[in-house]
């Protein structure tokens, strides 16, 4: 190829680009400029209270804004919920998305399998205002279905919106509800991309299902399941704000089992207007998580580097 084609090809390639590089610039690493504001004390000056202006003449304040995640009673119960809801929701999501792959792969019928895939990714789309709607029909104390079933059977009401204990697994519930068709289907992706002659090959050798199952989809799996996983890790200290404040109504009595770092960090900022300190959680939560994925994918590069994400 010359060189006049090559550069040629080049533009044409860039220019393909361009749009969604500008895109991710402007909404990604141009707001990084207000990284600023975690260390610093900001206040709005009535006589120009232009961004920049607020900006430029707020103090300094260091690590102050750090230190309010940490120094409150509260810091243990957010710390430890943020980090074991998504422990939690790794393994299950994991091992749950790839049983449905397999299981959607297995029918043989398209029409039926189309069906259950719609049915299953659908649940991803809705917001988790709506999703609280539905909960709110089982679980509501008056009316709800599951109140209305326990009375009917002789038994009593369960006050679920001001009963923590319950709350883990009807979050977990939620969680996997909403986004196990979306992992489901990423995993399906991966597994319809096989090569054919492996299952061949295996079945000829006298394979059963479950082995073909066990030694050709899982290993072929491995690369997939190893960077969904690692970029999970990387989230384990963020957690899905529309689920645990929305889902639970925001009841005061629930917050030893909902409240996660994103809830604590809303409410501070609520009750202080200092986005200083929100700015401050957003950036240890990323922090965090990217020590998290250099970590795993360190740890998965030593068992398969195939399987590594960098």
């Amino acid at each position: 190829m010359s060189k006049k084609a090559s550069f040629k090809k080049t533009i044409f390639l860039t220019t393909m680009v361009l749009p969604g590089a500008i895109w991710f610039f402007l909404l990604r690493y141009l707001p990084m400029a207000g990284i600023i504001l975690a260390f610093k004390n900001y206040k709005v000056y009535p006589k120009n209270p232009t961004f920049w202006n607020n900006l430029t003449h707020s103090e300094w304040s260091g690590i102050k804004n750090f230190k309010f995640l940490f120094a409150t009673t509260d810091s243990w119960t957010y710390i430890r919920n943020t980090i074991g809801y998504n422990a939690l929701w790794i393994v299950l999501g994991l091992v749950i998305a790839v049983a449905f792959a397999i299981m959607l792969n297995e029918i043989t019928h398209k029409f039926v399998a189309k069906t259950y895939q719609t049915l299953m990714f659908f649940p991803y789309f809705l917001s988790w205002v709506v999703a609280s709607y539905f909960l709110l029909a089982f679980l509501d104390p008056t009316r709800g279905l599951i109140d209305h079933f326990l009375v009917n059977h002789g038994m009593n009401k369960i006050d679920w919106y001001n009963t923590p204990k319950y709350w883990p697994f009807i979050l977990t519930i939620c969680n996997l509800w909403k986004n196990i068709g979306y992992s489901s289907i990423l995993y399906l992706a991966a597994i319809t991309g096989i090569d054919t002659s492996q299952y061949e090959a295996a079945a000829i050798d006298g394979a059963s299902k479950w082995q073909q199952i066990w030694y050709v989809t899982i290993p072929n799996l491995r690369p997939m399941i190893c960077i969904l996983l690692i970029m999970n890790v990387g989230k384990i200290f963020n957690a899905d704000f529309g689920l645990f404040y929305t889902v639970p109504l925001d009841s005061g009595s629930l917050y030893s089992a909902t409240m996660v770092i994103d809830t604590y960090i809303y409410q501070v900022m609520t009750a202080t207007s200092n986005i200083g300190m929100s700015t401050a959680g957003g950036l240890l939560q990323n922090a965090v998580g990217f020590v998290c994925i250099v970590i795993a994918n360190k740890i998965v590069k030593k068992i398969d580097e195939d399987s590594s994400l960098f």
